[in-house]
Order: C-alpha cells, then structure tokens, then sequence
C-alpha cells in the first residue's frame, strides 16, 4: 500500500471549495513535515504549502496564502489541505508530500508522494 494516499479532489465552480486529504499508512509521519504541491498540464510540479512536523508552523505559497489553509492531525497520520475561493488557475493534480523533520519546498527533495487528486476549478 502507498504510503500516501489523497482523497477529496474534484470539479467545482470558481469561489468554491474543497477539501483534500491526505492518509498516511504503513509507518508514523508524526516526526515528518507534511506538505502539498500541484501541477498544471504542461507545467512544472510547484509548492503550495508545508505544515512542520509539530503542526506549530505553516508556510505557503503567494498565490494561495489567505485562501488555503493546511493542517495535520498526527493521532489520525493524516494532514488536509481547505481550498477557499478556488481560481480556475488552481486547476491541477494535487500531490501529498512528506520530508523527515524539516520542510522543504524543493519537489526533489521530498522523502514520500502520493498518486495525486485531481482539482478541476471552471469559471
């Protein structure tokens, strides 16, 4: 079994929102930063946001601070990702990410990925 597994991707109308979730399975990510990241068709896998290992610090993108919201829940090995006021140039597959310890919002330099959700936002 994957050791991340997202869930809760979707269409949905720009201004809209949705949840995604990420499961973790098969060890404890409770000394892991958890993050999320995204890619749009013909571009570059990129950063949305990071939740430190304790859950005390968050870190995001420009382009989605204010409208997302990260947070982890270490007794459950799960962390989710609240999309507000979704853009149509939010659409992409979202992906879950964990890096032992530290934060890294490098995509080369993650310890584990999930198989992506995708998120369709129309106008």
């Amino acid at each position: 079994q994957a050791p991340l597994v997202e869930s809760g991707g979707g269409s949905v109308q720009a201004g809209g929102s949705l949840t995604l979730s990420c499961a973790a399975s098969g060890r404890t990510f409770s000394t892991y930063a958890m993050g999320w990241f995204r890619q749009a068709p013909g571009k570059e896998r990129e950063f949305v946001a990071a939740i430190s290992w304790s859950g005390g610090s968050t870190y995001y993108a420009d382009s989605v601070k204010g409208r997302f919201t990260i947070s982890r829940y270490n007794a459950k090995n799960t962390v989710a990702l609240q999309m507000n006021s979704l853009k149509p140039e939010d659409t992409a597959v979202y992906f879950c990410t964990a890096r032992r310890w530290y934060r890294s919002e490098d995509p080369l330099n993650q310890d584990y990925w999930g198989q992506g959700t995708q998120v369709t936002v129309f106008s």
